[in-house]
């Protein structure tokens, strides 16, 4: 006859997930955050244009908006109307020749007419703020400040794919 003996081992500890679970969030901070985002907007430029060009003839055009060499967000670019389009629509037009200097032409105009809402997002994965950044009636992008609201977070994926496509 056979006896068994079942041990029991104990269960590894779980690694903590980052971040914090509940707790308060100052307004204060967000505040803060718009006010960097405000100091920054007139250090900020556009960048070359990304242009995309699909299988069937369709192009879309982003366009980066940069801050001391890096890139923040994309902005899209509506080549039938010439002036960017609100965040969340990417155009994809058809028949239509983009030509990147007056991609840049029309984005270097509407730069002077950008501004800082007084409204921020709290993004809990990533513990930043984004501020929304509005010209005319569109919100055309977001810029992300680290929890305290005092640094800006750049888009390192997008950076490097300037990067890549400058060099």
């Amino acid at each position: 006859m056979f006896t068994w003996v079942i041990h029991v081992l104990p269960r590894p500890t779980p690694p903590p997930v980052r971040g914090e679970w509940g707790g308060r969030i100052d307004p204060g901070l967000a505040l803060r955050a718009i006010e960097s985002v405000r100091e920054a907007l007139r250090y900020m430029e556009f960048g070359p244009p990304i242009i995309h060009r699909g299988p069937g003839g369709e192009v879309g055009v982003d366009v980066p908006l940069m801050y001391h060499g890096y890139a923040l967000d994309r902005v899209h670019y509506d080549p039938y109307t010439g002036s960017p389009s609100p965040k969340g629509r990417p155009v994809r037009a058809l028949g239509v020749t983009v030509d990147e200097n007056r991609v840049l032409e029309a984005m270097n105009s509407v730069l002077g007419e950008l501004r800082v809402l007084d409204a921020a997002e709290y993004r809990g994965p990533e513990e930043a703020w984004a501020v929304p950044l509005a010209w005319r009636s569109f919100i055309i992008a977001h810029v992300k400040v680290t929890r305290d609201g005092r640094e800006l977070v750049p888009d390192y994926g997008l950076t490097e794919e300037l990067r890549r496509r400058i060099l």
